[in-house]
């Protein structure tokens, strides 16, 4: 999961919970004092939530964007059915619809999408489901730390044996067997509390979908959409050299961003949220 540098949001932002046609999804909002040249829309991965991008959201305001990040179905702030049969809830298809429901709801007139991690694989959806509609509201996606189908195997190991574990440990005994060391600090504190207020559902969907989604790299070139692939050095999700491929089989901007690993996102925000502003008026938006 992505460790945020700090929880409280920076002066200006909002929290509020974004309504929509498909349900009411928690969000910050972090406007330009002018009118925005575009809106960002922050998609996060898997146990993790809206406040990955916290450091993000104040630089992108400053450069003129506004950056709205969610909480999916069932993340921390934005509920979501409980019941371990629902699958189908958390399912990529059911995700992605919720992207687009959130983009709708933005109504702005450039959007640009950004997924990190798992929210990579549901922002690819997104745009594959748009473009099957062939009505896409977003003018690029950015990968961040984001490969072309499932997690590399050690991961897949880690993430089986967290659902695994869920079910007969609970959440409070997995936290501590993968957290040992007790981490009281504010950030510490509110990683634990987003833990334990996550859907167990949506925990158990989303890991399976991590070890299984396949390569939809094709199909996503195919939609003509400007697509900017941004890791850090080392990744333990999706190796670097794995991302580097796919950026090529994209034609895809390429950044690599350095003293990051796999959360530029937190690890390095001010030159992530650069190179993103960079990508973006590159595109004249």
């Amino acid at each position: 999961m992505s460790r945020p540098p700090f929880i409280a949001p920076p002066g200006g932002v909002r929290a509020y919970r974004l309504e929509t046609a498909r349900g009411a999804f928690a969000v910050l909002d972090a406007a330009p004092e002018r009118e925005p040249r575009a809106t960002a829309l922050l998609v996060p991965g898997y146990t993790g939530s809206k406040e990955d991008f916290i450091a993000l959201l104040g630089p992108l305001a400053e450069a003129g964007y506004r950056a709205v990040a969610v909480d999916g179905r069932g993340q921390y702030e934005t509920p979501g059915p409980r019941e371990r049969h629902a699958r189908s809830a958390y399912g990529l298809a059911a995700l992605a619809e919720d992207v687009l429901a959130q983009a709708r709801a933005l109504g702005t007139g450039g959007l640009h999408l950004v997924g990190h991690s798992f929210g990579g694989l549901v922002s690819r959806g997104a745009v594959l489901r748009a473009a099957a509609a062939r009505h896409t509201p977003f003018d690029s996606l950015t990968l961040m730390s984001s490969g072309p189908g499932r997690i590399a195997r050690l991961q897949r190991w880690r993430v089986r044996a967290l659902c695994g574990g869920l079910p007969v440990l609970g959440p409070k005994a997995v936290w501590r067997m993968w957290h040992p060391a007790e981490d009281r600090s504010e950030v510490g504190d509110f990683l634990r509390r987003r833990w334990l207020a996550h859907t167990h559902a949506q925990l158990l969907a989303v890991g399976r979908t991590l070890r299984h989604e396949p390569d939809r790299v094709a199909h996503l070139a195919a939609t003509g959409l400007p697509v900017h692939v941004l890791s850090g050095e080392r990744d333990g999700a999706w190796p670097v050299p794995l991302l580097d491929r796919m950026a090529g089989r994209l034609g895809a901007h390429r950044t690599v961003v350095k003293g990051a690993e796999h959360s530029p996102n937190a690890e390095q925000p001010l030159v992530t949220a650069a190179v993103m502003v960079d990508f973006w008026a590159g595109l004249g938006r």
